[in-house]
């Protein structure tokens, strides 16, 4: 599968920007005493979460990140996709637990579901010949 199939939903990117300001906004504060240099690991946090946490769609199904891990999930676990109050989207799984997909928004939905359709499904599969 190459990077093309997949579609990418990131945080905005000011967050990322922002966390980089209050970094170099605490190193005075973190250089002046060494009981406070952990104060530095709060925005270098948020710079590497900013980076990294969203939701990759692809065919196969969807790929959620966060700070330090991922999980994938199928499509075919996915019952119902839908926002919340909050305009977040969210993901109700076959076994009845519902997901908050981070960085889709509910009016993103229709993209979403869009990146489920880009493979060919009998091409996936390695149990249908498929036809040269």
């Amino acid at each position: 599968m190459s990077r093309t199939d997949t579609t990418r939903f990131r945080h905005h990117q000011a967050i990322l920007v922002g966390a980089i300001i209050a970094t170099i906004g605490a190193l005075p504060l973190a250089d002046a005493r060494a009981y406070l240099l952990p104060v530095l690991l709060v925005p270098l946090t948020v710079a590497v979460w900013a980076w990294r946490a969203g939701t990759d769609a692809n065919p196969h199904g969807l790929r959620l990140r966060a700070l330090l891990g991922d999980r994938q999930i199928r499509w075919d676990q996915i019952v119902e996709l839908g926002g919340d109050a909050r305009g977040r989207a969210v993901a109700l799984l076959d076994d009845g637990r519902q997901l908050v997909l981070p960085a889709v928004r509910h009016v993103d939905l229709p993209l979403l579901v869009a990146a489920a359709d880009r493979g060919d499904p009998v091409a996936d599969r390695d149990d249908v010949p498929v036809a040269q």
